[in-house]
């Protein structure tokens, strides 16, 4: 990976062109302030008052340049205002002229991200565009962040032949080495009779990529417990109920939500937040074989609820519904459970705009105010109580997915609740983290998505 503290370095009056913001609103203001040679690289270069604009703009020689950028508030700069400059200019090194970069600083770093794993090096390849700044505490922030990002978007964009549920094992292995957290592993035996929903999902997967529950727990067991849980479905054909290849072709990402628990634990352990941290990825391939659970079939949830598997391809709740119930048998006050788990939401919000379900209004609240103010757009969803009536079955406690196209978002995270811990503050963050078109900073691929607004949720509860 990437030397992040390469890319952003302390400002000790150090070599480097100079970056020159300007708000979209005072662009003629700025335009006509400008020297005629200014002004005529602005023109030839077409710098128009719109975001990610950019110019160079000519000095006294030919080495003396600088450059130009148009965002939408100097005041207050997003993750993304730097980003595509990142991207475009020249190696070198380069600071902010009058401001210091801030928020913007993330942006600058991740937009440097390259998942080169399965390419050859190449020798063209431009070095690394540095940014100087004056702040340590954001630019410290700010290598944290971009440095799980990065973790985050690998294990997303690998492929599911080299990210098994074994693979993650191997990452929480990692990570709770890294940390002296807690690493324990439930397979086997053990799972099938502890676990039927997630043993049932990952049972026809073939030898050496069986189903299991990773766990890990780090910090003080006196401080407040939290439980962060990230569906860990390292490739999902549909099971029986199969997917047509258009829908299969980014299955590879279904282990998003474990990628994202990673990520979120990590910055728990990273800056020693004071919780109890229970970190759960119940990991499995949804596959095909001989030993493929079948629609129909009776599943006994870890809970006692008996689950009636009415499509095969509504895997994600399942295993989710007894890593939730492993949780609470800890007593957690607080639950994040992060899923690729729906095409409904993504129908309703698009891909941009994450879905979230919460049992109660505080926290929602305050994700939605975290994701405001981090730029991590998140949008409530309802948890509609009387869809529940939707997951009823015929010969089973409940269904795992209902009937029909409507409110299929919905319906699964009422399928969840049935099995969130009762006392706790939960929620569920329905998410896609996937860009199909590239914009500043996120290219095509891999995302991380709710991130920055959790992080910073438990910043604010946690005196981190």
């Amino acid at each position: 990976m990437t030397d992040l503290n390469t890319l952003v370095q302390p400002d000790r009056g150090q070599a480097a062109r100079t970056i020159h913001l300007i708000d979209a609103k005072g662009y003629d203001a700025w335009l006509a302030a400008q020297p005629p040679r200014h002004r005529a690289a602005a023109a030839a270069q077409k710098l128009a008052p719109v975001g990610y604009a950019s110019a160079i703009l000519p000095g006294d020689s030919p080495e003396d340049w600088s450059v130009v950028s148009v965002v939408a508030n100097v005041e207050k700069l997003s993750p993304w205002c730097l980003a595509k400059l990142a991207e475009t200019l020249p190696e070198g090194s380069y600071r902010v002229e009058g401001i210091e970069p801030g928020k913007a600083i993330y942006g600058w770093l991740v937009a440097q991200y390259k998942f080169d794993r399965y390419r050859k090096a190449d020798p063209k390849a431009q070095g690394p565009r540095v940014l100087l700044t004056t702040d340590p505490v954001k630019m410290e922030e700010a290598v944290r962040m971009a440095a799980v990002t990065f973790k985050l978007r690998d294990r997303i964009n690998t492929g599911a032949n080299d990210m098994s549920p074994a693979d993650l094992e191997e990452a929480g292995a990692e990570l709770a080495k890294a940390y002296g957290a807690t690493f324990s592993v439930v397979k086997g035996d053990e799972l099938q009779q502890g676990y039927g929903m997630l043993h049932a999902v990952g049972q026809a997967a073939g030898k050496g990529r069986e189903p299991r529950l990773i766990e890990l727990e780090w910090g003080n067991p006196e401080h407040p417990r939290i439980a962060i849980i990230g569906k860990g479905v390292c490739f999902d054909s549909g099971g029986l109920d199969i997917k047509p290849a258009s829908g299969m072709r980014l299955m590879k990402k279904d282990m998003g939500g474990a990628a994202h628990a990673f990520a979120l634990g990590e910055l728990v352990m990273q800056n020693k937040l004071p919780v109890r941290l229970h970190l759960l990825v119940p990991a499995v391939e949804n596959s095909i074989s001989g030993e493929a659970t079948r629609p129909g079939d009776v599943m006994i949830s870890r809970k006692g609820i008996t689950v009636e598997n009415s499509n095969t391809d509504a895997e994600g709740r399942l295993i989710l519904g007894d890593a939730l119930t492993k949780a609470e048998e800890k007593d957690p006050e607080l639950v994040f459970d992060f899923a690729t788990l729906t095409g409904a939401a993504r129908v309703a919000l698009g891909a941009d705009l994450q879905a979230l379900f919460a049992n109660d209004d505080t926290l929602a609240a305050e994700i939605l105010a975290a994701g405001e103010e981090e730029s991590d757009p998140i949008w409530r969803m309802p948890l509609y109580d009387p869809y529940k009536d939707l997951l009823k079955s015929d010969v089973a406690d409940m269904v795992n997915a209902a009937e029909g196209p409507f409110g299929g978002a919905i319906t699964a995270a009422l399928f969840l609740k049935e099995f969130v811990p009762a006392k706790a503050q939960w929620a569920h963050f329905d998410i896609f983290c996937w860009n199909g078109s590239p914009k500043p900073g996120r290219p095509k691929g891999a995302e991380a998505v709710s991130l920055r607004a959790t992080w910073k949720v438990l910043k604010d509860r946690y005196g981190g």
